[in-house]
Parts: C-alpha cells; sequence; structure tokens
C-alpha cells in the first residue's frame, strides 16, 4: 500500500541520517550521534580505557597522554544502530582514552594491551585484551544469561559470583536468567568482575 511505502521510505531516510563517517587526527574529543540499543565494535591501541554508559544518545570519545598525540588517529563510523571505533597510533606510555556512550549499548572490544574498564553498561560485552587488565562492574547478575572469563595466565576475580582464581589456565562460567552475554579474556594478567 501506499501508506506502507511512505513508512519504508520514511524509515531509510532516518537510517541514511544517521550515517557518519569520522576520520582525524591529533583531535579531542570527538562527538557522533548515536542510539541506545546498538552495538559498538571497537579495536584500540595500547591504552587504558575507560567506557562509561551515560544518558545519553551519542558516543564521545576524549583522549590525553603525557606526551605528544598529536598523531593518534580516530576513525569512527556510525551506520543506524551499528558503529566502528578505531583508534590507532597511540604514544607509548600514559595514553588514556575516555569513551561515553548509551547506558544500553552492547560491546565488542579488543585491545593489545592495558587496562580497559567498563562502568554502567547494560548489554552484551565481548571484551579480550593480550596483556593487561579488564575490569568490570556487572550490576545486577541476573540481568546476564552467560558469564565467562578466562585468563592464560594470571587471575579472575568475580565477588559477586564467589569466583577467585589465580595461576595458569584459569576460567568460570555461570548461567542465568538474563538477557545478556559477558566474555572476559586476558592472555596474560588479570580480571575483575564486580
Amino acid at each position: 500500500t501506499l501508506f506502507r511505502s511512505v513508512i519504508v521510505a520514511f524509515g531509510a531516510i532516518s537510517a541514511a541520517a544517521q550515517s557518519v563517517d569520522i576520520d582525524e587526527r591529533g583531535k579531542s574529543p570527538i562527538e557522533a550521534k548515536f542510539s541506545s540499543l546498538g552495538q559498538i565494535r571497537m579495536e584500540i591501541c595500547s591504552s587504558g580505557v575507560n567506557v562509561v554508559g551515560k544518558d545519553q544518545t551519542s558516543i564521545n570519545v576524549s583522549y590525553s597522554s603525557k606526551r605528544d598525540d598529536g598523531d593518534v588517529r580516530v576513525h569512527l563510523r556510525v551506520d543506524g544502530s551499528r558503529a566502528e571505533l578505531q583508534i590507532s597510533r597511540c604514544p607509548n606510555n600514559d595514553f588514556q582514552v575516555i569513551i561515553e556512550v548509551p547506558k544500553r549499548t552492547d560491546l565488542f572490544i579488543r585491545i593489545p594491551a592495558g587496562q580497559l574498564d567498563v562502568d554502567h553498561i547494560a548489554g552484551n560485552k565481548d571484551l579480550e585484551i593480550h596483556a593487561g587488565q579488564i575490569n568490570v562492574e556487572l550490576g545486577q547478575t541476573d540481568d546476564y544469561r552467560k558469564v565467562d572469563a578466562s585468563v592464560y595466565t594470571g587471575e579472575v576475580d568475580a565477588p559477586p559470583y564467589q569466583v577467585s582464581k589465580g595461576g595458569l589456565f584459569r576460567s568460570f562460567e555461570r548461567k542465568g536468567p538474563g538477557e545478556y552475554r559477558l566474555h572476559a579474556h586476558v592472555a596474560a594478567g588479570q580480571i575483575n568482575l564486580r
């Protein structure tokens, strides 16, 4: 019908309006509109990263360093409910990134080395670091359908699940009544689920 065609066309226009491709070097902060209930895939160079959920409809990326950070490249692409963030050319030491996103967001994050803190996020979380530390604020444990955390060498601490393990090839898995999935893996280092 004509009415259905108009609705479909309007939806396509709305989706197109949400598409953005930002590629900046040496610029902070960077902001792009992004609705709740979306998914963000992040590939971030070795650094300290804090991903924080906020009551907002945007992705905000800011960074700082005690060294020259003028060569840092941020590539942020948003297409409807999906976004991809790549941060590269980071300084070797004391580089910190803060990424603010809507509170209800699914996260996929990969970092070679450093520390990743995830706070106030309701959603699926797929988090991996080769060497370093992952800290996640769980919220309510009943919100999760499945939680798994593992290290090749290091420590896994999850007080809400009465888990504390250290050594080689340590892991744990729990299932629950919720809708979200949490996967956290560090090759060498530590995982804290609190």
